[in-house]
């Protein structure tokens, strides 16, 4: 006859119920590591979160004082090519204002000249200028050749004309005292040069004066 001890089998489940506490000790540890790393994650989000926001604020600042540098540059060059403009305005005032004086000038000296050079018994009755004020043509009457040859001569020499004055025409006229030639010539206009300052005077200024001579001696 076989005996079974039924006590016996109980000893295990107190050796498992030994485990328990253990099993909860590295569960709560795994749970505990599980909720730091939870956390850290958190922080470090919110962290990234708060850099992003400071640097979205500050890319928006910088972005609309980008914008008002820009409307105020777009103002500044919107001066500057006015000034510009205005600039070059003022400079074809002033360029037409000069050559208005070289054209004012150059009929008085041109009347001045004729006038001087003009010999007797001669005169004139028409005087054409060209546009640019250098070609002259003066039409006249001169009881003689002679009297006309004197009046090109005097234009020559008097530095206002180039040479050669060229004679355009010359008719032969019967008038009341006579006859006379009328005439009709070309001239060329132009500024003499300055004269140029006398070369002795120039030498005698720069050249030293000699030493006085020596005392002879006894």
């Amino acid at each position: 006859m076989i005996k079974i001890n039924l006590l016996t089998t109980e000893k295990p489940k107190a050796a498992s119920k030994s485990r328990l506490p253990a099993l909860n000790l590295k569960g709560q540890q795994l749970a505990f590591g599980c909720g730091l790393i939870l956390l850290a994650s958190a922080g470090f989000i919110g962290w990234r979160y708060q850099a992003l926001n400071a640097a979205s604020v500050q890319l928006d600042a910088d972005i609309t004082a980008a914008q008002q540098e820009t409307v105020r540059l777009h103002s500044v060059i919107g001066d500057v090519q006015k000034f510009e403009q205005r600039r070059t305005q003022l400079q074809q005032r002033v360029t037409l204002i000069e050559q208005l004086r070289k054209d004012q000038a150059g009929p008085v000296h041109i009347l001045d000249q004729l006038s001087l050079a003009l010999p007797p018994m001669m005169w004139l009755t028409d005087l054409k200028q060209s546009p640019g004020g250098v070609e002259v043509v003066v039409d006249g009457r001169s009881t003689g050749l002679t009297t006309l040859s004197d009046f090109v001569a005097n234009l020559e020499a008097s530095g206002y004309f180039k040479k050669s004055v060229e004679i355009v025409s010359t008719t032969s006229e019967t008038g009341g005292s006579g006859d006379l030639i009328k005439f009709s010539l070309k001239a060329q206009f132009q500024r003499p040069a300055p004269a140029a300052a006398p070369a002795t005077a120039a030498a005698a200024a720069t050249t030293p004066a000699p030493p006085p001579p020596a005392k002879p001696t006894t």
